[in-house]
């Protein structure tokens, strides 16, 4: 029996957001399928609560790869871990989330498994005459573009924020998978991790992100940013002159050369909207653009913008979200 599969990526013992995105994807094309939906884990160790998890958000199973090489993450050992399920269980639909580590992996396991791949979907792949069907954004977030594939099996990654979790609760049932990478699979692996930024909301995980740039004229500005984005419960960005010259750091950098986002509220503030930062952010929701300067290119792209000086109508906002926040606390 066929099933959809989707990859449970864990970071520091739990779920990643993506992952619920996919599970959330991964019921639903199961679902339409008529087909269950499984949930692999690749660990050395499976934490605590995690199979629960999995089932409430729509896994039928769980199918658990363990071993001691699997406590670091290693693209090709984890790429042939999945392929060997994808081959014992005769599986045709997989579905990994479009983080760093899910896009390592996806090209080698489509060719392991020899799969077809449908990379940074946005919807639940659709059947169709001609096999199955997805859309996706294209040329660097200026474009929508639809992408098929009648071959089987077909792999697909979910770009981040396109599809909010739900829950769908289930009986989940556990399974054991053995197997172990060989020396040459684990050959490149993560050794160590050094978080910058223990206590924010990772970037690419956000549903909100607060940038700011040169408009704000200083490092030594940047707390009404810091206290919009605390009121928001949003992450920090900034744009790429503002990273070059060191008023923050460059993991903060979004745009085409840095790191690229879709939360669901882009709030920009003192950034013009250079086309390479427009192609790091245009996949947001909703785009709010605070500038002082009304030919600024950016608000073509913004949803709402606001023509005023940041140093007076951030504070404002900030306080004006606050007050609200309180007043509908209970």
């Amino acid at each position: 029996m066929s099933a959809v599969l989707v990859w449970a990526e864990l970071t520091e013992g739990r779920l990643k957001k993506p992952s619920l995105e996919a599970l959330t994807a991964g019921r639903r094309w199961a679902d339409a399928l008529g087909l269950p939906l499984w949930a692999v884990i690749i660990s050395d160790k499976v934490p605590e609560g995690i199979p629960a998890t999995l089932g409430e958000y729509g896994a039928d199973k769980v199918i658990k790869v363990l071993a001691p090489e699997f406590a670091s993450f290693s693209p090709n050992a984890y790429a042939r871990a999945l392929a060997a399920v994808l081959r014992e269980k005769n599986i045709s639909y997989a579905l990994l989330p479009q983080t760093y580590d899910g896009r390592a992996i996806a090209p080698m396991l489509s060719i392991w498994a020899e799969a077809a791949l449908l990379s940074g979907i946005v919807t639940v792949p659709e059947k169709t005459e001609n096999g199955f069907t997805a859309k996706r954004i294209a040329y660097s977030n200026k474009g929508i573009e639809w992408v098929s594939s009648s071959h089987l099996p077909l792999i697909a990654t979910l770009k981040a924020n396109s599809i909010v979790p739900a829950k769908s609760p289930r009986a989940i049932e556990e399974e054991d998978f053995p197997f172990k990478p060989s020396e040459e699979d684990v050959r490149l692996r993560v050794v160590r991790v050094e978080k910058i930024a223990a206590d924010k909301v990772p970037l690419t995980e956000a549903e909100i992100v607060v940038s700011g740039g040169r408009g704000l004229k200083g490092p030594e500005n940047w707390g009404i940013v810091e206290e919009l984005a605390k009121v928001l419960g949003a992450a920090t960005a900034c744009s790429k002159p503002v990273a070059d010259v060191g008023w923050r750091p460059h993991h903060e950098h979004v745009g085409q050369t840095g790191i690229q986002i879709s939360p669901n509220l882009y709030v920009a503030i003192g950034i013009s909207g250079a086309i390479q930062h427009l192609a790091g952010v245009a996949s947001s929701k909703t785009i709010v653009v605070i500038n002082n300067d009304p030919e600024a290119p950016f608000f073509k792209a913004a949803d709402y913008g606001i023509v005023g000086d940041a140093f007076d109508v951030v504070p404002r906002l900030t306080e004006a979200i606050r007050r609200y926040k309180e007043q509908h606390a209970h």
